[in-house]
């Protein structure tokens, strides 16, 4: 049995060791438990304890064992999930005052998966209200803190899931990505964190965001998201642009390489400013491809800003799902968001149905480039992590300040529905984690995976955690 602690062991060592005998789900789970209530006072990552559910299925499991049963491929693995997705009997706020004591009545797909595949499920991560915005805080449970400097944003708006994460507290943390919301603070915090293609975990039930709304996992190693994928994709009927079962396991085609592959680097996508340390980091990092076997070219591309179109089925699709309670409630959001959502409700049909062909228009240009590239590569966010308390990063000189003007390569590959990855692969001289974005093929989240490990091998990560992760925090 290895000497490392549990809290830094991946979620692939906890499940062998749990069906191996080695250590109990009940000692895993418990570990990770005193973790959270030592730490997370630093990080407010959790804002939904489940700790008494969780003792209970981490009993279960063990018993299941003891029986010969087989316990699952995820058997004793702690995991969070966002505090935007259902648990059955659980509250989920969406981290507004309007939901603050909602108890939800289902499962959506992927908790159900996650159950049964003997995960344990440890609390709910904190989000920004109704996940509008890349920081995370909310008037219901207040701001979280990024573990690499406590004075800085997780990122969002699975901000709790990275935080908690990064920390050592639990392996695996779920979130969603409407625009980033994953891939930001992934970058945000040193993890790796993939947006599954769209379809691929089921969206159930619905939100007003769907056809930008991707689920995935955020984790410190790139097998663990493997192995997580393996459990929670696949079909749903209940949502109807569910995408069929895949042919092949992504944790058995982990390894498969990409030598061979063209892959394309784009600095800016035509269009973006990026802080100049973070350019020089990334543009350094993304010749380490050449490690795998791969060869990288750098390219020019003239896309436009797809900003407005998002914006318009974004926050136009929060406006349309939060508009009606607005005149009677709305001093009840984030200030922000009302804002954004007062917006929102003057938007018509016509700009809908205008934004729609902005989109097609959009795809025919990011398809075309895979006729000669098997991947795109780009920075994973523009800035660092930023200061706590505000809603977003400053402007660059000369930009006029608009809400995600800092992260431009995440939200675009919302409107394409492609798979995307972000793969730590620097630090600034601050110590604070910058990324590289990785974009497959559609559908080809096996590709992404691949390409991910095949950089992880070479510009390996994971040893690396927080001075507070590793410090004594009382």
């Amino acid at each position: 049995m290895s000497e490392t602690p549990i809290w830094q062991m991946t979620a692939v060592e906890i499940a062998t060791a749990v069906r191996t005998g080695q250590l109990s789900a009940v000692e895993v789970t418990e570990a990770i438990l005193s973790r959270i209530e030592t730490l997370d006072v630093h990080l407010n990552a959790f804002c939904i304890s489940m700790a008494d559910s969780a003792r209970a299925s981490a009993a279960s499991i063990d018993e299941r064992i003891s029986r010969g049963e087989a316990p699952g491929a995820l058997a004793g693995v702690p995991v969070s999930i966002k505090d935007n997705l259902y648990i059955e009997g659980e509250r989920t706020t969406f981290g507004s005052k309007w939901f603050e004591h909602n108890i939800t009545p289902e499962d959506t797909p992927l908790v159900s998966r996650l159950r049964q595949a003997g995960a344990v499920l440890i609390g709910r991560t904190n989000s920004p209200e109704f996940g509008w915005k890349g920081a995370t805080d909310n008037l219901v449970f207040g701001t979280t803190r990024n573990p690499w400097d406590t004075n800085r944003t997780p990122g969002g708006s699975s901000g709790g899931a990275s935080a908690a994460v990064s920390s050592g507290m639990g392996p695996v943390g779920i979130g969603t990505d409407g625009g980033g919301s994953i891939r930001i603070p992934a970058a945000f915090c040193g993890l790796f964190g993939i947006k599954a293609s769209h379809g691929r975990v089921p969206n159930y039930p619905a939100t007003t965001v769907d056809s930008l709304r991707h689920k995935g996992p955020l984790t410190r190693t790139v097998g663990d998201a493997a192995l997580v994928l393996d459990v929670i994709a696949g079909p749903d009927d209940r949502d109807s642009t569910s995408l069929p079962a895949e042919t092949v396991s992504y944790s058995e085609v982990l390894e498969e390489g990409i030598s061979g592959w063209k892959i394309a680097y784009s600095p800016d996508m035509g269009f973006a400013e990026v802080d100049p340390e973070v350019a020089a980091l990334c543009a350094k990092a993304v010749e380490r491809f050449a490690g795998t076997g791969a060869t990288v070219e750098t390219v020019s591309l003239d896309w436009p800003d797809p900003y407005e179109c998002w914006n318009i089925y974004f926050y136009g699709g929060i406006a349309g799902s939060l508009g009606p309670r607005l005149a009677a409630e709305g001093d009840q959001l984030d200030p922000g968001l009302k804002v954004l959502v007062d917006e929102g409700v003057k938007l018509s049909g016509g700009e809908f149905a205008r934004a729609a062909l902005d989109r097609f228009d959009y795809w025919q240009q990011v398809v075309a480039l895979y006729d000669e590239f098997d991947l795109l590569v780009t920075p994973g966010t523009a800035v660092p992590a930023f200061e706590v308390g505000h809603d977003n990063a400053p402007p660059m000189a000369g930009q006029e300040a608009r809400p995600l003007l800092w992260t431009p390569f995440s939200y675009p590959f919302n409107l394409t529905g492609q798979p995307a990855s972000v793969v730590p692969c620097g630090f600034t001289a601050a110590g604070l984690p910058v990324s590289l974005q990785l974009v497959g093929r559609r559908h080809d989240d096996a590709g992404v995976l691949r390409a991910s490990r095949a950089f992880e091998q070479v510009a390996g990560w994971s040893d690396r955690w927080p001075e507070l992760a590793t410090a004594d925090p009382s």
